[in-house]
């Protein structure tokens, strides 16, 4: 007997742990329930309840394959080496199949897996599924991990024009087996039940995934690289949440935009190319989980700017989760979070740079904030994005590009769409005041809204103070 444990591999198409497993023999699936580990990864209630509806989904596909998928609890993923071993002698299997997992926490919990179904004579194998070339094989001349983005692409495009990966077929179905699947449960205990509008925002399972992916391949890509940044806009393939779950593979990804750009990767449509370097941000941030694995554990990337003297501003940390800090693409942007479980890419930039540079305020806060919010948090992406942007990680932003929030807004929802749509106090503004209302005098403070909570300039000064002069930093020129 074969064991199928899944993860963030929510799919029977383009599945290389499940191809391989039932290639090996009858095959169950099983799912572990960590809510408590769930909560130290500050997993949102959002994402929880998008894995149960894509579990519900999956076991749909996985009967007409005749594997059955089981249901097991393990409240902390220290105890998934007993329960999986446990089942294992129930079922009398001889392997376990996974799809690798790349974070500190996960790594050690599939090696006290491995260490303890080796002591039971069952074998443990671990399938690269969720990235196109394995960690520690895109290397430096050196031999050591590239920190610098570009570089890593450029390696990654040679390798892909001789090695590209393929798509795994999907197994036929196996013989019936005297195992039956297990209800899946709708909500978990500590996990609030998300809106039935966010949730009708994010339908489960992969026939949506895959309908969002040719929809965007048929229709936008193309227009990616121009229309991306503006949040207005359908821009972008809402396809995070799908690919952070596993419901779509990266491959599937790959291949499809590659099908609309005659196979090329660096020619052809800008769009295409674009979205592929994006698909290559997301590798590149996972390659670094495992390269410098102290990101995995609150730590800056660039260690010497753990000594930023960070400030505690509980009032003004507050008012940027709730969206109330008075400038109002930053508050447009929150508020899409809390409402719709996602936030347009640009505007994570946009806000985050807000949160570390105008309030100097820790990035690990807001960090935390997206992960318990996001329905399609991840960590190795909120985390780059959240160094980028706070100048701690790799290719961070020089410390002295700050984003002014009104020249973002004004350049990237120039007629006010999108704040109008947030922030419908301010729906009456014309597409000049909507951008920076304090800016009317005498005329602010109409339909409630709140005054800015920092002034741009001295914000931007103070941060400059803040970060000059860290050892590494000292005698860069400011701009």
């Amino acid at each position: 007997m074969q064991l199928m444990w899944l993860r963030t591999d929510l799919r029977v198409q383009d599945n290389t742990a499940l191809a391989a497993a039932m290639a090996n023999g009858p095959t169950v699936a099983v799912y572990l329930l960590s809510p408590a580990q769930w909560m130290i990864h500050d997993d949102a209630p959002s994402k929880v309840d998008f894995w149960l509806r894509n579990l519900k989904e999956l076991s749909v596909e996985l009967g007409k394959l005749n594997v059955p998928l089981l249901v097991r609890q393990a409240d902390h993923w220290h105890e998934a080496a007993s329960v999986i071993g446990e089942l294992c002698q129930t079922l009398r299997v001889t392997q376990v199949h996974v799809n690798q997992e790349y974070g500190v926490h996960e790594t050690r919990r599939d090696q006290a897996v491995a260490a303890a179904l080796a002591a039971q004579d069952v074998g443990f194998s671990s399938h690269l599924d969720q990235l196109f070339f394995t960690p520690g094989s895109v290397l430096t001349k050196s031999g050591s991990y590239f920190q610098v983005y570009s570089q890593f692409r450029k390696v990654c495009y040679q390798r892909l024009h001789t090695q590209l990966p393929a798509r795994v077929a999907t197994p036929h179905p196996q013989a019936a087996l005297q195992v039956t699947s297990d209800a899946i449960p709708s909500q978990i205990a500590g996990f609030a039940t998300p809106s039935q509008a966010l949730r009708d925002l994010w339908p489960a399972g992969e026939f949506e995934a895959q309908r969002r992916l040719t929809a965007f391949a048929d229709e936008q890509i193309d227009f990616y690289q121009t229309a991306r940044d503006f949040p207005a806009q359908p821009g972008t393939s809402q396809l995070s949440a799908y690919l952070a779950a596993g419901v779509i593979s990266p491959r599937q990804c790959l291949h499809a935009a590659l099908e609309v750009n005659q196979g090329e990767f660096d020619t052809g449509s800008s769009g295409v190319v674009t979205w592929i370097n994006e698909l290559l941000w997301r590798e590149f941030y996972k390659h670094i989980l495992v390269g410098y694995p102290r990101v995995s554990m609150h730590r800056a990337f660039r260690p010497e700017t753990e000594a930023v003297a960070w400030r505690d501003a509980p009032r003004e940390l507050k008012a940027w989760q709730e969206g109330r800090t008075g400038f109002p693409i930053i508050d447009a942007a929150m508020r899409q979070l809390l409402e719709t479980g996602w936030m347009h890419n640009r505007l994570r930039m946009i806000v985050a740079m807000f949160l570390t540079k105008n309030l100097l305020i820790d990035w690990r806060e807001g960090e935390r904030f997206f992960m318990r919010h996001l329905i399609d948090g991840d960590l190795a992406a909120n985390n780059g994005g959240w160094q980028w942007s706070s100048s701690t990680g790799t290719d961070s932003a020089p410390y002295f590009r700050i984003f002014n929030p009104l020249s973002q807004s004004q350049k990237f929802d120039p007629d006010g769409r999108f704040i109008r749509h947030w922030i419908p106090e301010l729906v009456g503004l014309n597409k000049s005041n909507i951008h920076n209302p304090a800016a009317m005098g005498g005329l602010f403070g109409i339909a409630d809204y709140p005054a800015p909570i920092v002034d741009l300039s001295k914000s931007r000064a103070r941060a400059l103070a803040a970060f000059k002069n860290l050892p590494h930093f000292a005698g860069e020129e400011v701009l």
